[in-house]
């Protein structure tokens, strides 16, 4: 009687154990120090769209457009590859991401609000995602670690970004040798929760951005614009970026 006690006891100290390791490594966290502040970056010379929603529109409708599937498929995402959904939101990429890069490689969703990672955090749970990190970061810093990513995808939320210059900038050294980082948005402008492509051109050009491939995506998932990151090294100093205007 007394061992059966004991044993169950030492299985809800272990399942208690698990169940802190999982919630301490679903906690969102900065995962980098802070880069450049925000103070030494030109502020944009065009509007801001406001956060709204932590999705763009229903996820089943997504899939019938074969958004993933084609954003994937363009950036010849496969396993082992570290990934970063920033501006993750509800996770609509994230999710897919995780079985897609599998055990070996992994998936950070980073986002500005506490609140939408804590959604994600019980979501991935429910999936038994277990290859996925939480990150916060600001309006104007990813807080993301030096060359930990091969990819970085911002899905329908550039527009939404307060500082893309000081952004962009500190986003560059999360991104290895020859990652790609891939824009989804709307030909829209910001008020209408989109980004023109000659605006997207013209902020990420001032950073030194390359763009490496423009794709129009299928229904109404809007555009995909692939860029290379500059070298951290040669990259243009905060005070010689030159702001954009709105065309």
């Amino acid at each position: 009687m007394l061992s059966t006690f004991m044993l169950a006891t030492a299985g809800l100290i272990v399942l208690a154990v698990a169940t802190t390791d999982r919630a301490e490594a679903r906690d969102p966290a900065y995962l980098a120090p802070p880069g450049s502040p925000a103070r030494i970056f030109p502020p944009p010379q065009r509007p801001v769209a406001d956060i709204v929603s932590p999705t763009r529109s229903t996820e089943q409708k997504r899939d019938a457009a074969g958004e993933f599937d084609t954003v994937a498929r363009i950036l010849r995402l496969k396993s082992g590859m570290t990934v970063g959904d920033i501006g993750a939101g509800s996770g609509y990429y994230t999710v897919r991401l995780s079985p897609l890069v599998g055990p070996s490689g992994s998936v950070i969703a980073q986002d500005v609000k506490r609140s939408y990672l804590a959604q994600l955090a019980a979501r991935l749970d429910r999936s038994k995602l277990a290859n996925v990190k939480l990150a916060l970061g600001h309006a104007h810093d990813p807080r993301l670690p030096p060359r930990s990513l091969d990819a970085a995808v911002l899905a329908h939320v550039y527009h939404e970004v307060a500082q893309p210059y000081g952004f962009l900038y500190n986003l560059a050294p999360a991104l290895k040798s020859g990652a790609q980082l891939a824009i989804i948005d709307l030909d829209k402008p910001i008020g209408h929760h989109g980004t023109p492509p000659a605006l997207l051109r013209c902020e990420l050009g001032a950073v030194g951005y390359r763009e490496i491939g423009f794709h129009v995506l299928p229904a109404d998932s809007g555009y995909l614009a692939v860029f290379e990151a500059p070298d951290v090294a040669t990259r243009p100093s905060p005070s010689a970026i030159e702001h954009c205007r709105t065309p």
